[in-house]
Parts: structure tokens; sequence; C-alpha cells
């Protein structure tokens, strides 16, 4: 049998493929990592903070990569301007070099719960709301490179996602010069990060495309909006120094990066942003076992159908008595597992979405998939491959919009982000 119908542009359509795996799940030729986001109580930052405390800016790695999720955020990407009187010659290296020195010194300050220094444009929205674990991230896209006059700088790695069997992207929520990453536990905090930097650009970059998620505040596996918990076999980079070199890129040959890592990016990060739409009221409608076969755990706490608790390593070998794989064959654990992947590792920092509802009247709501690693030909693309050949999620979720940033090291103090790449 068939497991509801995959929507797509507001009608439904049939399954394509035959049952798999206990509980009879069709599988679809489409991928997602839809239910691998990050722990919130994963530690792995130095630079950690309480709940509404400080986050340092400055560091040898950028905050909001290592750092646990905080309850808000905001996605977003720019496009650098043409100078005055050169259309189409790019914003040049001068111009971006001093928007992300003036990016970088806003940043510093909000994260410290100070108003940027803007000459008093500042409306203090914010003002008396305390640092709220404030993060703000930036990151690169590959058009950066050739509007900065630094075509030759850009890595490999950077190189445009392929397309996935059954992506439904659109052109407008994807790509971008420039990406900036706001995360805080305050609405108000995040927001005000947000429009600060977009104030700050006015004249340097427009915004491409904005996008909003939110969490529970409080510690511990948070939920997604299909009710399961969201994050609980993410890496501990904090205790295992191998699996934070797959998503923070070293000289060390850990990951692809090699030994000829140029400076700016020693201590950086790739990062692949998708916003997954859920088929909610296609979801809801399931009976409870067929959604924990799909996902291959238990609702109720996470653990994996083969037994446990919630940390307790999957058995991917457990089979029952008639030799039907306890984990179904197109599980969404089994298929996201490093082990079927070739050992591939990422970092996932998700936050759901909630945008009211479509033309159609169904739910415009999913993930905002954030996935960091230390170069994305080892970490997010074999795994997505792999799930677009039969996760039994994909039927229930629409990819719509994607993009990849490489993220540069932090800057100490008195740098700003990129400096080492614009002033080399």
């Amino acid at each position: 049998m068939t497991v509801g119908p995959r929507e797509t542009g507001g009608r439904s359509r049939p399954g394509r493929r035959a049952v798999l795996g206990a509980g009879g799940l069709a599988a679809l030729a489409a991928g997602t990592a839809v239910l691998t986001t990050a722990d919130a109580r994963t530690p792995g930052d130095d630079r950690e903070a309480a709940e509404g405390g400080a986050v340092a800016f400055h560091g040898p790695h950028q905050a909001g990569i290592l750092t646990r999720r905080q309850s808000h955020a905001h996605l977003a990407a720019l496009d650098l301007a043409d100078p005055a009187g050169a259309p189409g010659a790019g914003a040049g290296r001068a111009g971006a070099a001093a928007l992300l020195r003036t990016w970088s010194a806003a940043a510093a300050r909000m994260t410290r719960g100070e108003p940027p220094a803007d000459g008093g444009a500042d409306t203090g929205v914010a003002l008396g709301a305390g640092p709220a674990a404030l993060t703000v991230t930036f990151g690169l896209g590959p058009g950066f490179f050739d509007r900065a006059g630094l075509t030759e700088a850009r890595p490999e790695a950077l190189a445009p996602l392929p397309a996935f069997p059954d992506d439904a992207l659109d052109p407008a929520r994807g790509g971008g010069d420039l990406f900036v990453q706001v995360a805080a536990d305050d609405p108000l905090v995040a927001l005000h990060a947000l429009r600060t930097l977009q104030r700050l650009a006015r004249g340097a970059a427009s915004t491409r495309w904005v996008m909003s998620g939110f969490t529970r505040s409080a510690g511990g596996t948070h939920r997604n909006l299909m009710g399961q918990l969201d994050g609980t076999a993410n890496p501990a980079p904090a205790t295992d120094p191998a699996q934070r070199a797959r998503i923070l890129v070293t000289g060390s040959g850990s990951g692809s990066a090699g030994s000829g890592v140029p400076g700016w990016l020693e201590g950086g990060s790739y990062v692949v942003v998708r916003r997954i739409r859920m088929l909610l009221d296609h979801w809801e409608g399931l009976p409870a076992q067929h959604r924990e076969q799909a996902v291959g755990r238990r609702v109720a706490d996470g653990a994996p159908l083969t037994g446990g608790a919630e940390r307790t390593p999957a058995d991917l070998d457990a089979a029952r008595p008639d030799g039907v794989p306890v984990i179904a064959a197109n599980a969404h654990i089994r298929l996201a597992a490093p082990r079927s992947n070739a050992g591939a590792t990422m970092l996932r920092r998700g936050w759901s979405y909630y945008d009211g509802l479509r033309p159609d009247g169904t739910p415009d709501a999913g993930l905002l998939f954030v996935a960091w690693q230390a170069d994305p030909r080892t970490g997010f693309l074999p795994v997505q491959h792999r799930l677009a050949r039969g996760d039994a999620l994909a039927r229930y979720v629409v990819h719509e919009a994607s993009a990849l940033f490489v993220v540069p090291r932090g800057a100490a103090e008195g740098e700003y982000v990129g400096q080492a790449l614009l002033e080399a």
C-alpha cells in the first residue's frame, strides 16, 4: 500500500513506488534531511552562554556555528550593489570590505547587548533586552568572489549544488552574494539585529531573501512541526575532535579541504540552507505507527524502533523473525546515517517556520534546514543523494529553496570577518 499522497503546487499525486520495509512505507525519489537538525543542548562552542547571556562575536571561528541553537532566527541573503557609474562591474573589493567592516563592528556591539554605533539611526527596539545570546554569522556566496574581483580565490567546494529529484526551488529564495544568520533567545533582539544589518547595507547591498524561524527556548532536544524530536543524532564537536574537523575547515585534511586551506578559511565552514515545506495536512492524517516507521523513531521519546532511549544508537541490522528490517529500508534515519553515506557528517541547526496559509488553504510551514560542514562534497551532497533514492519522508515534504555559502574564519578583536581574504 501507499501512505498518503505527495502534493506539489497545491495538487495531490499518488505514490510512484512499491512498498518497502516494515509497515509498508512507500519510497519516493526525492531527498530531505528533515529530522536530523541540531540538538539545542549539544555543546561545542567555547563562547557558549547561558540562556539570555552574551556570546562573543570575536574568536577563531564565527559564533552561530557550534553555538547552541537559540529560539529565534532570521536567515538572509543580500546581493552586492554595483558601484556608481559602473553598472555591471560589481561592487569591487573596497566596497565589500567596507560593508563587512561595518557589519562586524555593529555585530560585535549588539552581541554584547549594546546599540550599534550607526549615527543615531537606531530606534531603540532592543534597548533593555540584554544580549539574549545573540549571534551574527556571515557567509559568502559564489557571486561574491566575482563581484569583489576575487574570482580566483573562490573555493572549489563552493560549486553550485546539483539539482535533486522532485526539487521545486524558487530562484527568488536561493543564492545570494552574502549570507547572514541572526539568532537570539529574544525575538526583538533577533529582528533588531537583522534590521540593523539591512540598514547599514543600504547603498552597498540589497536584500535578496529573508526566512525566519523559531523553536523552543528551553534546553533539550526540540520537536519539529512533524512532532518528531529533532537533532538526536547530531555530532558532538566539543567532545570529538574528529567530528569537529568535519564541521570546521582545517589544514589537517580531516575533511576534503586538504593542506592547502587559505588563511581566511582556516576555522571557517560551509553552510547549506534549504527551505523544506512540510505537507502537514497529509502527515497529520497518517496513523502514528506509519509516521514512526517513516522516520525510524518513536514519537513519544525519540528512541529508535530497535529499542532503548532517545540517545540509544539505532541497530540498523535488527530484523523481525520474518527477516524484515525493524527500521525500514527507506526509513529516514537509516538513509541519513553516516554508516549509509561513507561517514558523511553535518552539524544541523534548523528552525521551524510558519508563514500562514498558501492560496490552496494548506499550511505554509516546515523547516529551515541549516547544515554546517567542512566540505559540502563530503557532507551534504552524499547524504542528499542517498535520501533522493527513496527517503520515506520525501512524499510529505517539498524543497522550495536552496543555497550554499562559504563562511570565513572568525575575526579577532580589531578585525572584521573576511579581512584576510579582502586585504590579502
